[in-house]
């Protein structure tokens, strides 16, 4: 059984998989391990809860009562705020940084489990759910592109590659792509994922808050804020989607039945507050550190030694980083609870003439500025500031802020030059209407619809879809 074989398999099922699905067109082989994987992932999840209602017409009402329970609870969080509660997600600027890497691969796939519908453009039924689909790509213009918008984020922030995120962190992200190449044979399980993942969580507006308090970019999370909405955004439509689908003949209610499986989907594998939760400063930054020993090790001369060992021999062993931190601790280069500036250790990375300069990235260095800041970095101080002086904290400028005074995103560079745009416009100047479909769709897949290409293919689909 393909659970059975995804429980003793490898530590890196999910990603192997995930990257097979995301990277390019699978082949069908591929696309037979993925339904697999999602009739397994069914038979796990068949004993969850599921909070939908018990039938398909109390959709509306149920939609609308989560929206108001929401708004409650983000209320009362704002009032707690209000009145001089800490920030609620993020502990320091380095926790909001970790925990945007860590959900990269289900944000890098959004809105793919919708993909395999897109070849019925013309079915009425399935209206609602291609046209949510085409939104979730921005309609084609690159600074609404979902999946374009959080690469610009790593990529903004240094929080690329992603090659060392636990296999856990892929669960999520590929149960979506497993339903994109696959959306035939799963097509009540796609509208009930839809439905599920398109209701307004309570994380989406905290993380929007909080991100915007530490000065880093929020629109990525306040979009799908505004698109989700429970009016005529992604969470009405996609209970409007279900409706729409439901078997006009009596089928005994077991397209509704997959339906309610299909939303327990959209609550499998790490969430948002799951990853929130997993942070701990103190394990990131020996992570991080043991990463870069493997890269280091054999690059310092033998004339600095540390309790006793070269540098070189400490870096020799990455699994004994702890040691190496304790020694340089104890050697005064490393002052724990004090502004960072005031550990050689840190000079050694960042200011004048730092011989280290480079060889970590600015998340890389984020993190292990709040480490050895400890409780202090709960101000969200970023590493490029220097200490206030004084004892008197310095007022963060929020996102909003910094955008307003020049500090916002970049235009996007000139892609005249992408190959895969070049030889689509080639493509499609020599096909009958059939080819070009078919020639828009495969441009418009997860692997694909964030290029250059796959931008243009959808501000043409949607061009002749709108008209």
């Amino acid at each position: 059984m393909p659970g059975a074989e995804e429980a003793a398999g490898p530590a890196s099922f999910h990603k192997e998989l995930y990257h097979r699905l995301a990277d390019r067109e699978p082949d069908e082989g591929t696309r037979r391990e993925a339904a697999d994987f999602l009739r397994a992932k069914l038979l796990d999840v068949a004993s969850e809860p599921g909070d939908l209602p018990d039938a398909p017409e109390g959709l509306v009402a149920w939609m609308e009562q989560n929206t108001r329970d929401v708004h409650a609870r983000y209320a009362a969080y704002l009032q707690e705020r209000k009145a001089g509660a800490p920030r609620r997600y993020f502990f320091n600027r380095a926790h909001a940084l970790y925990v945007l890497r860590s959900v990269a691969p289900t944000k890098l796939v959004d809105g793919a489990w919708l993909y395999g519908l897109l070849p019925h453009w013309q079915s009425p039924r399935l209206g609602d759910l291609v046209r949510t689909y085409v939104e979730e790509l921005g309609e084609g213009a690159v600074d609404k592109n979902h999946v374009v918008l959080y690469r610009n984020l790593l990529a903004r922030y240094a929080l690329d590659p992603l090659d060392d995120l636990d296999d856990a962190l892929y669960e999520q992200g590929l149960i979506q792509l497993a339903l994109a190449w696959n959306a035939e044979a799963f097509l009540p399980e796609v509208v009930g994922f839809n439905l599920g993942y398109e209701q307004l969580p309570l994380h989406l507006l905290i993380t929007s808050y909080e991100l915007n308090e530490l000065g880093l970019d929020p629109y990525y999370f306040t979009l799908h804020v505004t698109v989700d909405n429970g009016d005529t955004g992604h969470a009405r439509r996609a209970c409007q989607a279900v409706l729409d689908m439901l078997p006009r003949l009596d089928d005994g209610g077991a397209f509704w039945q997959r339906v309610r499986a299909g939303a327990k989907l959209s609550c499998a594998g790490l969430g948002t507050t799951d990853v929130i939760a997993s942070f701990d400063g103190e394990r990131e930054a020996l992570r991080i550190l043991a990463r870069k020993a493997t890269a280091g090790h054999g690059a310092h001369s033998e004339y600095c030694r540390v309790a006793g060992r070269s540098i070189n021999d400490w870096l020799g062993t990455p699994q004994d980083m702890p040691g190496f931190v304790a020694a340089l601790e104890q050697a005064g280069w490393i002052r724990f609870g004090e502004p960072a500036e005031n550990s050689r250790f840190w000079s050694l990375l960042q200011g004048p003439r730092a011989e280290m300069f480079g060889v970590f990235s600015t998340y890389e260095l984020q993190v292990l500025h709040d480490w050895m800041r400890g409780p202090a970095s709960a101000d969200g101080r970023p590493f490029t500031e220097t200490a206030p002086a004084g004892d008197k904290p310095k007022r963060r400028a929020t996102f909003r802020a910094l955008a307003r005074n020049g500090a916002g995103l970049a235009a996007p560079a000139d892609d005249a030059l992408d190959p895969d745009l070049m030889l689509l416009r080639e493509q499609m100047r020599t096909a009958d209407d059939e080819q070009r479909t078919a020639l828009l769709v495969r441009a418009m897949s997860p692997a694909q619809h964030w290029t250059p290409a796959g931008l243009e293919a959808t501000r043409v689909f949607w061009g002749a879809l709108a008209g």
